[in-house]
């Protein structure tokens, strides 16, 4: 498997702060990879750097291939950047807007088609000031796929979004993803990573202290579980390393079904709120 995004031993310094200390990293051609941290781990100027807005101060990295510091044009077209706010565009409609923005990639898409991906076809002339939160995030989009990019970061892209809106653009991104689209995604939001992110790295007091598949981050798959049930005093729960072995003898001493039988691991949010309370 090749790979988009390749960092290592990443440091960045302000003075006396260290942001990033020491990052080693790896995105593969094709999937979504979910940043995690809390404010201050060191999240923006990690990906600032990747996307070559930032100088770092040691270090390798390579995106597409190239080092970002380094980046002409040609690479900064096979790349979109998604950031939390783009810009205003008050009087233009949106298709104005794709449409100018088209103009600066060699072999963009054509923005009628980018505007019908992201769900504005109804909205293209409109004047930007009047679209809702979230068709301005749609917006924000089209013009981060308008050049076709082989790698796309969104920054917190759903951030104030309300839970309608977060889960149709999610819709947008797995469509993007399907389509071959690499995507770094940076998210506060949980179940976003765990619904849309192939893997998840989680940075805290900036290093990268796990990085895995949502459901096997921190051990989830096999760590302790909770099995509960409907006893005949009222409900009973026991937490367990095996529970086959506590379903099984519980499955004995009813004589078959176990009434109001659950079995919980630790939540994705369990798992990061413990790490991130180790890696600071």
């Amino acid at each position: 498997m090749s790979d988009a995004i390749t960092v290592r031993g990443l440091h960045k310094r302000y003075k006396n702060a260290v942001a990033v200390d020491g990052v080693d990293l790896r995105v593969h051609d094709g999937e979504v990879f979910a940043l995690l941290g809390p404010n201050g781990a060191g999240k923006t100027t990690t990906v600032e750097i990747l996307e070559g807005f930032r100088r770092r101060t040691s270090g390798e990295v390579s995106v597409l291939g190239v080092d970002p510091q380094h980046g002409d044009a040609t690479w900064r077209s096979r790349v979109g950047v998604v950031l939390q706010s783009t810009g205003e565009f008050d009087d233009l409609t949106a298709r104005e807007v794709v449409r100018h923005f088209a103009q600066y990639y060699p072999k963009a898409d054509d923005p009628d088609a980018v505007l019908a991906r992201v769900g504005l076809t109804d909205k293209q002339n409109d004047r930007t000031r009047v679209l809702s939160g979230g068709q301005k995030r749609r917006l924000d989009v089209a013009l981060g796929i308008v050049g076709r990019p082989e790698l796309l970061f969104l920054d917190e892209p759903t951030t104030g979004f309300d839970p309608e809106a977060r889960r149709e653009f999610w819709g947008l991104i797995r469509d993007l993803a399907a389509a071959g689209t690499t995507i770094l995604l940076t998210t506060h939001y949980l179940d976003e990573a765990e619904t849309l992110a192939d893997r998840v790295g989680v940075l805290a007091g900036g290093r990268l202290i796990a990085v895995d598949t949502p459901d096997r981050l921190g051990d989830r798959g096999s760590g302790t579980a909770t099995v509960g049930w409907l006893g005949p005093d009222g409900p009973r729960s026991e937490r367990t390393d095996t529970p086959t072995a506590v379903v099984t003898r519980l499955a004995a001493q009813f004589g078959g079904e176990v009434p109001g039988l659950t079995i919980t691991r630790p939540s994705l949010e369990d798992v990061y709120l413990r790490m991130i309370g180790a890696g600071e």
